[in-house]
């Protein structure tokens, strides 16, 4: 997805809240210019993830390292594998529990650290208990339904922590529907915000679920251009690809595969171009989106 002028507005906004109280005048003003050449000097095609990353090198410089969110990714974790008992229950009940797991996940997708910057737990539980009665765009789930069953390879990209328990749900449910289906779950490389890395996936039980390989850098995304070559061999292989979060469509929509996006819109410009009310659930394909 190309950089538009509203993202690089939030950009600049958001940098400057970031460093409001860091350290001297003098620093925070050199480092907003720098913020502002990096935007400037940007290809086209250039996402807003991958300029954060680019943003985050000049941050360490100017003021040490970046928000460490391991505490909070454990403490994310674990409340939602103490949910997963209570979801498993709302599944089973359910007529097709792969939807069910679906949904879940898509409202997992709230805990997001990088847009929010504050998740409230008291959210996340309200879109939780509105998840079961929850839809998807049907004719975009049967579609994917569709490509599953003629698939050979299938890659989910994950996006945040805590979210990942909801995904763990949602492979297991694909494994039960499409048993011949070689499924990779695909976690980010290195720590970006509070997305889901390895570390992740095995304490919330992921990696029992379905083979694990992450992307190969710290992007809050997956640019096919900056992750590893093993990940876009496997990205361009896959028949179908499923890929959480708005990073992720924000660094791969345009790229011509075969992927189905799920998200919730959190930002003005997702808002306005779905013509969604702020965490209100998406679920596109690429080819039509």
């Amino acid at each position: 997805m190309k950089l538009c002028a509203s993202c690089m507005r939030c950009l600049v906004d958001r940098q400057e809240e970031r460093v409001r109280d860091k350290g001297k005048e003098e620093d925070r003003d050199a480092y907003m210019r720098q913020v502002a050449r990096i935007i400037a000097e940007s290809a086209p095609e250039d996402s807003a993830p991958v300029l954060v990353e680019r943003i985050n090198e000049v941050y360490r410089q100017y003021f040490g390292p970046v928000t460490d969110y391991d505490e909070i990714k454990k403490e994310f974790n674990e409340l939602m594998l103490s949910l997963e008992p209570d979801i498993r229950s709302v599944m089973e009940a359910g007529e097709d529990p792969l939807h069910t797991a679906f949904v879940f996940a898509r409202a997992a997708n709230y805990i997001d650290f990088g847009m929010a910057g504050q998740v409230e737990k008291e959210t996340l539980f309200q879109l939780l208990e509105k998840a079961a009665g929850d839809s998807m765009d049907e004719k975009v789930y049967e579609e994917m339904l569709s490509d599953l069953g003629k698939a050979r390879k299938m890659i989910y990209v994950t996006d945040n922590c805590g979210e990942v328990v909801c995904d763990k749900l949602a492979v297991e449910e694909l494994k039960k529907r499409f048993p011949g289906l070689d499924i990779t779950v695909m976690v980010r490389g290195e720590a970006a915000l509070n997305d889901a890395t390895i570390e992740d996936a095995i304490q919330t039980g992921l990696d029992k679920a379905a083979r694990i390989t992450d992307n190969g850098c710290g992007v809050a995304g997956t640019p096919l251009d900056y992750v590893g070559a093993d990940a876009r061999r496997l990205l361009e292989e896959a028949d179908v690809i499923v890929a959480k979060g708005q990073g992720n469509f924000e660094t791969m929509h345009g790229c011509g595969l075969n992927i189905y996006y799920s998200f919730l819109c959190k930002c003005d410009w997702f808002r306005k171009r779905f013509g969604m009310e702020k965490n209100k659930g998406m679920f596109v394909r690429e080819r039509s989106s």
